[in-house]
């Protein structure tokens, strides 16, 4: 079973534009991806991040305050700008080139604290992209010491912005943690792997680090759980794909809703691969649609 949480998701991290090689660029970030999901799903996350103060800062505040998401936690930093992505695609599968020194690095952990209720104890998700500078390692430390939160860990592993050490350090910190069949082999260190090897080293991992809930996705193949009442499979959900970018961030966002909602951990998973299904249907990772979500809330009867 998954636990349940009240309150507001606290998600941190980097919002930014994916810029598509045929000159399309879509809002995106894996956290910034989550928060919109989260907030179409019927929840309210509190967004912590930072823009700059530049057009696409503004199309960020303007599309989040549209979206009714609460925008205090997003800082405006008239020194560096708003985060670029640039997204190329192999056989549907996404190649990023991310730009280094963007404003969501220098997200100040001290103008946001003001905003949160100390000692409650919320999730808190953040993805592994955050850890790659000093500065952001030292404000999510910060904002960690200070809510005590329940966390929700999501390994993506882009190049060259990780080190085994950060991760290991976000891993052990972590509450859930998310990441997929790939980065799961690359965490245990083993190069020559087969399908059936992953349960067993996911077991291991789960151990290793007294996880409550550790989540596998497996692309096309569905996704796996371990959690203290064994393995939880959940079978692939067919789907016209358009393109996978931000698939990954909206599992997580239903696997965080089901958390809040006190869902079934079989029925969060199902759900998640439903949901992520539906969003590989359309072109980037977020919809403004509220269609979108309200038919998967009625199926569900959030």
């Amino acid at each position: 079973m998954l636990s349940t949480n009240t309150g507001s998701p606290i998600i941190v991290g980097e919002v930014l534009f994916d810029c598509f090689p045929d000159g399309a660029s879509v809002m995106g970030g894996a956290p910034f991806n989550v928060a919109w999901h989260l907030q179409g799903l019927g929840l309210s996350p509190f967004m912590v991040t930072s823009v700059g103060d530049d057009e696409l800062g503004n199309v960020v505040l303007d599309a989040m305050q549209n979206w009714g998401m609460d925008t205090r936690g997003v800082q405006v930093n008239r020194n560096f700008p708003t985060g670029q992505v640039t997204v190329s695609l192999n056989n549907g599968q996404p190649a990023y080139t991310i730009k280094e020194n963007q404003a969501y690095d220098h997200i100040d952990a001290d103008q946001i604290i003001p905003h949160l209720e100390g000692g409650s104890n919320p999730l808190l998700y953040h993805g592994s992209l955050l850890t790659r500078t000093i500065a952001s390692q030292k404000m999510l430390n910060q904002l960690i010491d200070y809510l005590t939160p329940a966390t929700f860990v999501d390994i993506n592993l882009r190049p060259p912005w990780w080190t085994m050490e950060h991760i290991m350090q976000s891993i052990f910190r972590a509450k859930w943690l998310k990441l997929n069949d790939e980065e799961l082999a690359t965490v245990m260190q083993f190069s020559d792997w087969h399908a059936q090897d992953l349960i067993r080293y996911a077991r291991k991992l789960f151990d290793e680090y007294q996880l409550e809930t550790l989540i596998v996705t497996l692309g096309d193949k569905g996704a796996f759980c371990v959690s203290s009442d064994g393995v939880t499979k959940g079978p692939p959900v067919r789907a016209s794909v358009i393109d996978t970018v931000g698939a990954g961030d909206s599992f997580s966002a239903v696997m965080i809703a089901g958390t809040v909602y006190g869902w079934p951990l079989q029925e969060t998973l199902n759900r998640a691969l439903q949901f992520a299904a539906a969003i590989c249907e359309i072109r980037g990772a977020t919809s403004a649609a509220p269609l979108l979500y309200d038919t998967f809330l009625n199926q569900w009867r959030v």
